[in-house]
This record gives C-alpha cells, structure tokens and sequence, in this order.
C-alpha cells in the first residue's frame, strides 16, 4: 500500500486496476462497483451510450473525481490517496479538446509545456513534436477558434502527450469530428501504443470499439461485459443476424416488429436477430413482400459489436 505523498505503490503489469469502483450523486449510483484492469502498453476501449457512466469513471481515474468507494491505482499511485500525483503522470484530453481558443496554436503549446512541467532544454523540441504531428506547424500563429476541428483534435492530443506520459486517459475524443479525420486519430493512437503507452479511451461510436486491443461495455453504471472484441462476439452471440436491406425502411422495421421478429435499425439497414439465419431468410421475405414493402436482398452476416451491445442490455 501506499505511504508519503508522491510515492509509488509497488511496481505491477497494470497501467490501471480498480475494484468496486463506485460514485453516488445522492441516491444516483453513476458508477456502480466496476471492477477494470488495463495492462500496459494496451488500447483500452470504454463504451457505452451516453449517460452510461464512462465520463465519471474516467474523471475518477484521473484524479479530477472523489470516488464514494473503492480501491485501485493508476500507474501505481492509489486512487483515493494520492489524485495530485496521479495527475503529473497522465495525459487527459476531454471532448471539448482542452484547448484556448483565444491563444494562437503555439501558445497553446506553450501553455500546456508549463502546466506538465516539461524541462526547459526539452520544450522546443516538444513543440516541434505536437506541430509535425498534427500537421500544423506553417500554422503556429493562427488562432486556435479558426481551425477545423480535425486539425483542433489533434493538436488537443499533442498538448495532452507533451510530457510523454506512460498513460492517457481520452474522453470521447472524437466526438464532433468527421469521419477521415477519426481514423487519421486513431492511427495516431497505435502509434503511442506501440512505444509503449497505454490508451484509455471512452466513446459511444461503437464501430470504434473495433480498433481496441480490448474493451468494456458500461450500461446505466455497471460493466456488462469485458474482452477483446472478437471473444466478445462469439461469447455474448448466441444467435445468428440477418441484414434486411429494403426501400421503405421504417415501414420494414414496423411489419417485421409487429410479425415478432427481433430487429434494430442499423445504418441504412435493418438487423434481425434470429436463431438460424438462412431458415428464417424465407419468413422475413413473406412478411415483407405480404406487406407490399420491396426487399432489395437478406443475407446472413457477421455480428457487430453493436449487435452484441444490444443482445446484452436487452437481459440486463
């Protein structure tokens, strides 16, 4: 366990491991005894829809939340005891992106050099680091405001990375930004992990869950599951999906809800959730075409992890 301020608890393989992680806001449980483990050097994914909990348990795990109970460390130091060094040995970058939009790029830069206590021999070349990274640098003198959000997403992880931290925490980093400019992100998390550092990020974007090495599924306060995303398919999946693609989409949610069938509206088509895929192809073709709704195709595919999402909270 922990002694002074500032020291260490014994080294371990975990970046972060908490139990019973909880926090009440009066008789509202926000988080409600979560237990999680992220080795080093992993992409830990934390998913759930909005109002799930994933903020609060992120802003705990930072040091910027008192837990209402609860064990655990981050990087080693106690979560309870010990939040102000928690906070010098992390990187954190919210959704809002952290950023000063009234300073110019480098200003920004400059700023969070001194907030991180990056060495004074060591800032310049940081610097240079943050500009070439997110691809800003004939920029430096703009005004933060005036840059696309892409561009102001990245130059919100460079500053959140200045001081080279073995962790950081993301918070719904992309949410707001656009579709290219989300991969290009996440290309830039495999980087940091391959040297080493661990990538905790929240999002409810699903389809991102996909790029983790591992995740949890949050659902009104509680994990409901927790793996690779691949082991969760085929651990939480025990039926089979069929993708309906059809002209008039919602009159096809309508008929084949009404008809029994367990469907969800996914993209720009719908996802039935049946026992056997191929026997029940003929069924969903006859309450269709019984409807006078024209069926473009139904084939048997692979479950998503929102497929899996939705088996979960519909038991839980």
């Amino acid at each position: 366990m922990t002694t002074a301020e500032g020291q260490r608890l014994p080294p371990e393989e975990s970046a972060v491991t908490v139990k019973g992680l909880t926090r009440a806001f009066g008789d509202f449980r926000a988080v409600d005894g979560i237990d999680l483990t992220v080795a080093k050097g992993e992409v830990f994914g934390f998913l759930g829809p909005n109002g799930a909990g994933k903020s609060t348990t992120i802003r705990m795990l930072c040091g910027l939340l008192t837990p209402s109970a609860g064990t655990g460390t981050v990087g080693g130091f106690d979560i309870m005891k010990q939040s102000e060094e928690i906070k010098k040995h992390i990187g954190y970058m919210s959704q809002r992106f952290s950023l000063y939009d009234d300073l110019t790029i480098e200003e920004n830069i400059d700023f969070f050099s001194g907030i991180y206590g990056v060495a004074d021999e060591k800032r310049k070349e940081r610097k240079e680091w943050v500009l070439d990274m997110a691809g800003i640098g004939e920029k430096r003198k703009s005004i933060t405001r005036t840059m696309a959000s892409g561009f102001k997403q990245r130059l919100a992880l460079g500053c959140a990375v200045i001081h080279e931290p073995p962790i950081i925490f993301l918070d719904e980093p992309t949410s707001g930004v656009d579709p290219i400019s989300r991969r290009r992100f996440w290309n830039l998390i495999y980087e940091m992990s391959s040297r080493g550092t661990t990538v905790f990020v929240t999002t409810h974007y699903l389809d991102e869950a996909e790029y983790c090495d591992r995740l949890a599924l949050i659902y009104r306060g509680r994990i409901i599951a927790e793996g690779r995303p691949d082991a969760m398919k085929k651990e939480h999946m025990h039926k089979e999906i069929l993708e309906v693609a059809v002209f008039d989409i919602v009159a096809g949610l309508d008929v084949l809800g009404r008809k029994g069938f367990d469907v969800a509206l996914f993209g720009n088509v719908i996802h039935a959730t049946v026992d056997k895929g191929e026997s029940a192809i003929p069924a969903i073709h006859s309450a269709l075409t019984e409807a006078n709704i024209p069926v473009a195709n139904v084939t048997v595919v692979r479950p998503s992890l929102e497929d899996v999402f939705v088996s979960l909270i519909e038991v839980s």
